[in-house]
C-alpha cells in the first residue's frame, strides 16, 4: 500500500495551498493615523453611505412587488440584521492595517481560497451595485424628460419578454457607465466639496419628500380595500427584508475609518448603532409617506418617489425629487466605480486575477485595463437585466459575504495567533502574526470553572470541540433555515415532522452556541472586539440564513454560475500563478540549488581525492 502515501502527501500539499496566510507588507505596517474622528464624525461618515440610493432604487420595487406598505416592518429587520454583521464587519476589519478589504482581511486570517471567494463575491456586489445605480438612474432621468426616452426605446427596438431580463435594453444606463467609465480612467475624482454638496442636496430632498408627502398622505390607502397593510403576508415582508439588507451596506465608511476615532471601542460601536438607528428612521418615514400617497400597487417600480408625485399631480414636487435622486445617485456610481478596478486590482497582484489587470497607467495611477473591462461588463448587466433582478443579485451577495465575514470573527476569536499591525514606527520588523497576551488564558482551552464537567471535550484534541461545534452551528443554522421558510410551503412535512426537526435543529444549535461559550476567546483591549461572542455572531448567521433562503432560485442559480466561473479561474489559473506559490517554488529551487552546492563538501569516500590517485601510481 506504499503506492498510496505520495497520494496522501499531494493532498495534504493540495490543502495547504487553498489555506495558506498572506503576510502583512512592511507597506502596509505604518504609522497609525492621528485619532482625530469622534463619535458625531462617524456617524454621519455612515449616515451619508446610508441614506440615499436605497430610498430611489429599492423602495418602489419592494412595496409594489413583495411587502406592500409593510415595507416598513421589512427595513426595520434590515437594520436589525445590518447591525448585527455590521458589529462583526467591524472588529474582522481592524485585525489588519488600514486601508484593508474584507479580501486582504480574508487573506491575512483565514486563507487564500476563501480570501479569492469573498473577493469574486465582493466584485459581483460592485458589479451589480454599479448597474443598479444606472438604471435607477437612467429611470429618474428618463422621468424628468416626461418618459419619452423608454417611450423612444420601446417602439424602435420592442419590449422582451425574458425572464431576469429589462423590458427593453436601457441604452441610457449603460452609456452612463461607460462614460464614467472612461472618466474614472483618466484619473479624474469629483472633489469633497462636489460630494458635500450633492449630499446636502440629496438630504434636503429626503426632508421635502417627507414633510409633503405627509401633507399628501391619504389613510385609507392601508385599508382592507387596497390589500390591507400586509398584503403579502409574513412571507413577503421577510423576503421584502432580504433586499432592503442591502441598503444598509455603507456601514464599511465607520468601520474603515475606526483606526482614525479617538476612541475605537466605544465610538465605533455606537456610531454603527446610531447610524443605522438614522438610516431605518428615514427609510421609514419615507416609506410611510410613498404608500400612503397613492395605494401601494400603483407604485412605479423604477422611480417611485418622483411618479408618487406625477400621480398626484405635483409635477413641481416630481421634478425636484428627481434631480435630488440623480445628485445622490451621482457620487455613489463614481464611488463603485472608484472602488471596482482597485479590487481587481489587489487580486491582480496577488497573482489571484490575471497579470494584464495590474498594470498601472504611470500618469493617471489607475489601472485602467480592469477599469476598462469591468466597466464594460457592468454597462452591459445595466443594458440588459431587470432592475429587479439587479436588486435580488445585490441582496444574495451581500447577505451571504456578510455571513462569511461572521463566521470568521467566530474562528479568529478561537485562534491562538490572531493577525495584528505593528504598533509603531519602533517596532520591530513587521510580522504576520503575534503571540496572544501572555496574561490572557490560552484560546480553544475550556474555561477552568468548567473543566470538572466538561473535561471529556479536551479528550478529541485540542481545539478539535471547537472546530465541530462551529460546524455544527452553521449547518444547524442552515437547517432551521430551511424548516423556517420552507416546512410548510416545499418540505411538505406533517405537524409531527415539522416539530421535531425544528426542535431537533434548535437544540443542536443551542448546543452548538454552548460548547463554544465554554472556550476561552482571544480577549484585546486595543481594538474592538464583537459583545457577546459567540452570541452576537450565531444570531447575525442564523438570521442572514434565513434572509438569503427567501430569495428566488433563479436568483441562486445565477451566483451559482457566478461562483463557478470564480473557481474554474481560480482553479485553472490563480493557485498556480498566486505570488505565495511562486514564492513558494522559488523557495524549493533555492533550497535545492544549496543543497546541490553542498553536496560536494559530503562525497562519499571512494570519491575522495587520495582514493582517486591510486589507479595512477605505477
Amino acid at each position: 500500500m506504499a503506492w498510496g502515501l505520495p497520494s496522501a502527501a499531494s493532498l495534504v500539499n493540495f490543502c495547504q495551498k487553498l489555506n495558506r496566510l498572506k503576510p502583512l507588507e512592511e507597506s502596509t505596517m505604518e504609522t497609525s493615523p492621528p485619532r482625530h474622528l469622534s463619535m458625531l464624525d462617524l456617524t454621519l461618515l455612515g449616515v451619508g453611505g446610508m441614506v440615499g440610493v436605497g430610498l430611489y432604487v429599492f423602495t418602489g420595487p419592494v412595496a409594489m412587488e413583495l411587502a406592500g406598505p409593510a415595507v416598513i416592518v421589512s427595513y426595520a429587520v434590515a437594520a436589525v440584521a445590518s447591525l448585527l454583521a455590521a458589529l462583526c464587519y467591524a472588529e474582522f476589519r481592524v485585525c489588519v492595517p488600514r486601508g484593508a478589504s474584507a479580501y486582504l482581511c480574508t487573506y491575512v486570517s483565514m486563507g487564500e481560497l476563501w480570501a479569492f471567494l469573498i473577493g469574486w463575491d465582493m466584485l459581483l456586489l460592485l458589479l451589480i451595485g454599479g448597474a443598479t445605480v444606472a438604471r435607477a438612474w437612467s429611470s429618474y432621468l428618463d422621468t424628468i424628460c416626461g418618459y419619452h426616452i423608454s417611450n423612444f426605446i420601446e417602439t424602435y427596438l420592442g419590449i422582451w419578454q425574458v425572464p431576469f431580463l429589462a423590458p427593453y435594453p436601457d441604452l441610457l444606463a449603460a452609456g452612463i457607465l461607460l462614460l464614467s467609465s472612461v472618466f474614472i480612467s483618466c484619473g479624474a475624482r469629483v472633489s469633497s466639496r462636489l460630494n458635500r454638496i450633492f449630499s446636502a442636496i440629496s438630504l434636503g430632498v429626503i426632508l421635502f419628500t417627507t414633510v409633503l408627502g405627509f401633507i399628501l398622505a391619504r389613510p385609507e390607502n392601508w385599508s382592507s380595500q387596497e390589500g390591507g397593510f400586509a398584503p403579502f403576508g409574513f412571507s413577503g415582508i421577510i423576503e421584502g427584508t432580504a433586499i432592503c439588507f442591502y441598503t444598509f451596506m455603507d456601514f464599511h465608511a465607520i468601520t474603515a475609518s475606526s483606526e482614525e476615532a479617538r476612541n475605537p471601542r466605544r465610538a465605533v460601536p455606537m456610531a454603527i448603532a446610531f447610524s443605522m438607528g438614522l438610516a431605518a428612521t428615514a427609510y421609514i418615514l419615507v416609506s410611510t409617506v410613498l404608500t400612503l400617497m397613492v395605494p401601494w400597487h400603483s407604485l412605479n417600480p423604477y422611480a417611485a418617489l418622483a411618479d408618487t408625485f406625477f400621480q398626484r399631480s405635483y409635477s413641481w414636487a416630481g421634478f425636484i425629487v428627481a434631480a435630488g435622486s440623480v445628485c445622490a445617485m451621482f457620487t455613489v456610481l463614481l464611488s463603485k466605480l472608484f472602488t471596482l478596478p482597485r479590487y481587481v486590482y489587489a487580486m491582480a497582484v496577488d497573482g489571484l486575477l490575471f497579470q494584464v489587470f495590474a498594470r498601472v497607467h504611470p500618469r493617471t495611477r489607475v489601472p485602467v485595463v480592469a477599469m476598462l473591462v469591468f466597466g464594460f461588463l457592468m454597462a452591459t448587466l445595466a443594458l440588459l437585466l431587470d432592475l429587479k433582478a439587479l436588486v435580488l443579485l445585490l441582496s444574495i451577495t451581500s447577505l451571504l459575504s456578510h455571513t462569511f465575514v461572521t463566521t470568521c470573527v467566530i474562528v479568529l476569536r478561537f485562534r491562538k495567533d490572531i493577525p495584528t499591525r505593528s504598533p509603531g514606527p519602533t517596532s520591530p520588523s513587521p510580522r504576520t502574526e503575534v503571540p496572544a497576551q501572555a496574561e490572557d488564558p490560552k484560546p480553544r482551552q475550556l474555561r477552568p470553572a468548567l473543566r470538572p464537567y466538561l473535561g471529556f471535550l479536551d479528550r478529541w484534541g485540542h481545539g478539535t470541540a471547537v472546530a465541530w461545534a462551529l460546524g455544527l452551528l452553521v449547518a444547524s443554522a442552515v437547517t432551521l433555515g430551511c424548516v423556517l421558510n420552507f416546512g410548510d410551503s416545499v418540505l411538505h412535512l406533517p405537524r409531527w415532522g415539522y416539530i421535531l426537526l425544528l426542535l431537533s435543529s434548535g437544540v443542536v444549535f443551542l448546543l452548538s452556541l454552548a460548547v463554544l461559550g465554554a472556550h476561552q476567546q482571544q480577549h484585546r483591549q486595543d481594538i474592538f472586539q464583537v459583545p457577546l461572542v459567540p452570541l452576537t455572531p450565531a444570531l447575525s448567521i442564523l438570521l442572514n440564513i434565513c434572509l438569503v433562503l427567501q430569495l428566488s432560485l433563479l436568483t441562486w442559480l445565477c451566483f451559482c454560475i457566478w461562483l463557478l466561473i470564480g473557481l474554474t479561474l481560480y482553479f485553472g489559473y490563480g493557485i498556480q500563478h498566486s505570488k505565495l506559490n511562486l514564492q513558494e517554488s522559488s523557495g524549493r529551487d533555492s533550497q535545492v540549488e544549496m543543497e546541490r552546492e553542498m553536496q560536494p563538501l559530503s562525497r562519499p569516500p571512494a570519491q575522495e581525492p587520495g582514493h582517486m590517485e591510486q589507479p595512477t601510481r605505477p
